[in-house]
């Protein structure tokens, strides 16, 4: 019998290539927020909350909150480039934010919750830097897009009770993702209904 990992609902057999098997790391504010608009696509093999960007090793969700690590509030998307895109993948990040806000998200205010796109190599930065000058020139925003672009650095991976919030809690994520305001946002900017 083969050894079968399962990983998001999707079957992949060991013997099989991962050599298109991808990451890429967002930071979009709260990280249960950034979740949920990864999962429903065909291609997304996993999607984990986390720590990255900052200096402390092994940073708790205490520690990122209270500030002085350097660290954001980010999400770690594992993908089969054959399936789905980066350029796809960055799009779904850019619809799930309010991109020109540089003090965070929502209400939810303060340097770990500010949006970064971390990219791992040359080709993941050339197509978020596209990306995000083709949003300035839409005009679609009045304000400059704050989304800034670095280097990934290391993705410690949060605790547990955060993975899957929406899944585990959904009372308590629907209340959240309203309140916050990003529903009210993403519906009328980005003209979605996706939560």
């Amino acid at each position: 019998m083969k050894n079968i990992i399962f990983i998001h609902k999707k079957i992949k057999n060991k013997g099989d290539s991962m050599k298109n098997i991808k990451k890429a790391i967002f930071a979009g504010g709260c990280f249960w927020c950034m979740v949920k608009p990864f999962f429903k696509y065909d291609g997304v093999l996993d999607v984990i909350v986390g720590y990255t960007g900052g200096e402390v090793k092994n940073p708790s969700y205490e520690q990122v909150c209270n500030g002085g690590t350097g660290h954001y509030e980010a999400v770690e998307i594992t993908y089969d480039e054959d399936i789905i895109t980066y350029e796809e993948l960055v799009d779904t990040f850019f619809k799930s934010i309010d991109p020109t806000d540089n003090e965070g998200q929502f209400f939810d205010k303060g340097e770990s919750y500010k949006t970064v796109i971390f990219y791992s190599d040359e080709v993941q930065k050339d197509i978020a830097i596209k990306y995000k000058e083709n949003l300035e020139k839409s005009n679609r925003f009045d304000k400059p897009i704050a989304t800034a672009i670095k280097p990934a650095k290391v993705f410690y991976k949060a605790e547990d009770y955060h993975q899957g919030y929406y899944i585990k809690n959904p009372l308590r994520y629907k209340a959240y993702y309203k309140g916050s305001g990003r529903e009210h946002f993403l519906e009328s900017v980005w003209r979605t209904s996706k939560k």
